[in-house]
């Protein structure tokens, strides 16, 4: 089977599992960035795009609605990553991807969060992307859009306080160059962009 049909077998499945239905967006935004990350490395650092393709599209099943738990007080406990590395050996088999790639896959999905410690190449280009994706005016949007959806974001203020840890936190977390090059004109626009809210809103954020 080419690699070509096992993507779109991917693709189709979280395009039908994505809900709401702007998350959707993440995973093909992820991948374009791991692909300029990629591009941008030493020529003699080589990595498997299989592996990594496959890791992006299917890393946050778990957050999706219908994946997740309901109730509040389970979702604050939630593993979505252990749920999707229970999960992705059979959608990966059933896909048509290599059997021998799965467990690369399954260690990227394993250590994508800023807080893993990435042990692949693989893995720390994926990780990187992923946090390049919570900053600049992509990370906004995203922020913004779980108003009034998600628990930790009931209010704009909670919302700047995300992203202003987002900001603080994010862009000395990242391991390769090519990543922390990509950064600097995201974190610019995050800059940017709180300062204006904070100026625009003072103490009437809410």
């Amino acid at each position: 089977m080419s690699n070509q049909t096992y993507r779109n077998a991917l693709e189709t499945y979280i395009a039908a599992q994505a809900n709401p239905t702007h998350k959707f967006g993440h995973q093909p935004r992820l991948y374009a960035l791991t692909k300029q990350i990629g591009a941008a490395l030493d020529p003699a650092l080589t990595y498997d795009d299989d592996v990594v393709f496959a890791a992006v599209w299917l890393h946050d099943l778990g957050v999706f609605i219908g994946h997740r738990p309901e109730d509040e007080e389970a979702l604050k406990a939630w593993d979505h990553v252990a749920y999707i590395t229970d999960r992705a050996p059979a959608i990966l088999t059933e896909s048509g991807f290599p059997e021998e790639k799965i467990p690369a896959v399954l260690e990227v999905i394993r250590t994508h969060q800023p807080q893993d410690t990435p042990l692949t190449l693989e893995a720390t280009i994926a990780r990187d992307a992923d946090i390049l994706e919570q900053l600049g005016a992509i990370g906004i949007t995203r922020t913004l859009a779980k108003l009034g959806s998600d628990t930790r974001f009931c209010t704009f203020t909670k919302a700047l306080h995300a992203l202003q840890k987002q900001l603080t936190t994010l862009p000395t977390q990242l391991h390769l160059e090519p990543s922390k090059a990509l950064a600097v004109p995201r974190v610019a626009i995050m800059q940017s962009f709180i300062a204006a809210l904070e100026s625009e809103a003072g103490s009437n954020l809410y």
